[in-house]
């Protein structure tokens, strides 16, 4: 009733899980982080917990939302259940069909068979129990059993366990042990701080349709002082406190408002300290009991550090001739750590071993040949522009002018553009590099290999490269990419933490870096140039160190300090 009054296009302050309104706040983009890494591990348990209201349900969506491809989500959102109903709910989440009144073993049997299937497909299973407070030990105790479930690699299921305090009291029981010592990954989510909270109902604001600053800063402060910081409280008390100011025609939110609507909310303050104001602990405590029966779902999340990130560097990577640029969004492109050393001199006559006639490609042929380096089909007649069947296979085109450096240090498969005397362009699919030496695809898939310098006299320079997209950059990615680029680099980030700090002290001190920070550290250790920013270079070294499997065209062992 007051959205036209304050020039809303609809409340600001609902508590409907509307994903526009996601904002993120340190600690929600620690906990995001966490499940992430979470799952991208080799099963167990993951264990995220906090207070009534502070968001936990929401992290939860939002991580549904951004999971892996490969990861297949169960969910469970009311766990007040017996064990075989448990796993009977656990069936009905993963499409499992089980006769009715199936005992636990033939269960546990059905769940174990379609975890190995999905595991052979390259799938991974993951259950997710939101209010897992609620378990009883016995099916705590059934779940464990659960991650038994194992290859001789891996076990096959990932287990995320959402609830209350109580949640961790419940697992330090002795009964418990087994299972609190398989929690690979656990978080504890704290309410907002007081600086964040402008910055937070400026972002719901916003998305409303205001731009003003409606709340004095009076006001604010006791939002936060009457809220805790709690994010649903806060929604709830907002909305009472503008529906307030619109009855009595006033356009800003004063301390009054604030006052009024926290009483409505959650009953009168405590007046039993001498001053008068603030809310002793026992208060807040029974107000984050009252609140847990309000039905609904929590506070969306949103980084506001987005608007003045700074990012610089960003550009489109030039088109290769030939070629349409793929409209996929830009990413930073990163210069080299340090300039290239100088070329050796090679020799002007090239090698007898290559022929530019015999030996090269047409473009299309170039790129038909790299894609398949990478397992990919490329069927020119579909996609005229190769780039474009990149980019809808999760790849991107990254065309480079550059010295055989500049190849090593990228340490991808590379499409040379050669250009004979009279001018003519040719091309060559090189699949790898070794002490100086180039294998060549050919025209029958085999490989043909020269000394590099064989190409000197034809090559200048011109390269391109394919490199895996993120998948907050890809095709049909949902959400807002800056977004997506914290939640996804912040998880592949606490891997690399394993991997690079040289203690553990150093490992916990990463982990406690913002964002950027956590960058920084990474190129510095990498031998990537310094300056927080994910582009390129980061993220084609990110993929080499968390995946073996990608193509390389140098031996992990000769690098020269390129990307292994």
């Amino acid at each position: 009733m007051y959205y036209d009054f304050f020039g809303f296009r609809e409340p600001p302050f609902s508590i409907a899980p509307d994903p526009r309104y996601l904002y993120l706040s340190d600690r929600h983009k620690e906990a995001l982080a966490h499940l992430m890494y979470g799952v991208s591990g080799h099963g167990g348990f993951i264990v995220i917990t906090g207070e009534v209201g502070t968001g936990k349900t929401t992290v939860s969506r939002c991580f549904v939302d951004n999971v892996p491809e490969h990861v297949d989500m169960a969910i469970i959102l009311n766990p007040r259940l017996s064990a075989r109903e448990l796993l009977s709910s656990i069936c009905d989440e993963l499409g499992i069909a089980h006769p009715a009144g199936s005992s636990i073993k033939k269960l546990v049997d059905l769940i174990n068979k379609d975890l190995l299937e999905a595991h052979a497909a390259g799938r991974h299973k993951v259950l997710l129990i939101d209010e897992a407070q609620n378990l009883s030990s016995d099916v705590l105790e059934q779940l464990r059993l659960l991650t038994n479930l194992e290859t001789a690699e891996k076990k096959l299921l990932q287990i995320i366990l959402l609830g209350q305090p109580e949640l961790i009291e419940m697992l330090a029981r002795p009964e418990l042990r087994q299972l609190n010592q398989r929690v690979t990954a656990r978080y504890h989510l704290d309410s907002l701080t007081r600086e964040e909270l402008p910055s937070y109902l400026r972002y719901r604001l916003t998305v409303a349709g205001q731009r003003g600053e409606i709340f004095s800063p009076a006001a604010v402060k006791a939002l936060f002082r009457l809220s805790s910081g709690t994010p649903r409280l806060i929604n709830l008390i907002s909305d009472r406190a503008l529906l307030g100011a619109y009855s009595e025609g006033e356009h800003q939110v004063g301390v009054q408002h604030v006052r009024q609507a926290a009483k409505e909310v959650v009953g009168a303050p405590n007046r039993t300290n001498k001053k008068g104001t603030g809310w002793g602990l026992a208060r807040v405590a029974s107000v984050l009991v009252m609140l847990a029966l309000i039905a609904g779902g929590a506070f969306l999340l949103k980084p506001d550090w987005l608007a003045g990130a700074g990012i610089v560097g960003v550009v489109d990577e030039p088109a290769l001739p030939g070629t349409d640029k793929a409209s996929t969004p830009s990413v930073p492109v990163e210069p080299e750590s340090a300039p290239s050393a100088p070329e050796e001199m090679a020799p002007s006559v090239p090698s007898p071993e290559f022929s530019l006639s015999e030996n090269t490609f047409s473009q299309t042929e170039a790129f038909r040949a790299l894609f398949g380096l990478w397992g990919e089909d490329y069927v020119a007649s579909n996609y005229p522009v190769a780039c474009d069947y990149a980019q809808q296979r999760g790849l991107k085109c990254l065309y480079r002018e550059g010295t055989r450096k500049s190849l090593e240090r990228l340490n991808r498969p590379a499409v040379l553009q050669l250009q004979d005397e009279d001018g003519n362009t040719t091309f060559v699919t090189v699949a790898s590099l070794d002490q100086g030496r180039v294998q060549l695809v050919q025209h029958d898939g085999e490989m043909l290999e020269v000394p590099f310098h064989s190409l000197d006299d034809y090559w200048y320079g011109d390269f391109t490269i394919l490199w895996r997209l993120p998948p907050y950059l890809r095709d049909g990615a949902a959400g807002n990419t800056e977004q997506g680029e914290e939640i996804w680099l912040s998880s592949q980030l606490m891997q690399l933490a394993e991997r690079y700090a040289g203690d553990a002290v150093e490992r916990t001190e990463v982990l406690g870096m913002g964002y950027r920070d956590q960058i920084r550290w990474y190129q510095e250790k990498v031998g990537l140039s310094v300056d927080g920013i994910a582009g390129v270079m980061t993220l084609i070294r990110v993929n080499s160190d968390l995946n073996p499997g990608v193509p390389r065209l140098v031996p992990p062992l000769v690098t020269g300090g390129g990307l292994n």
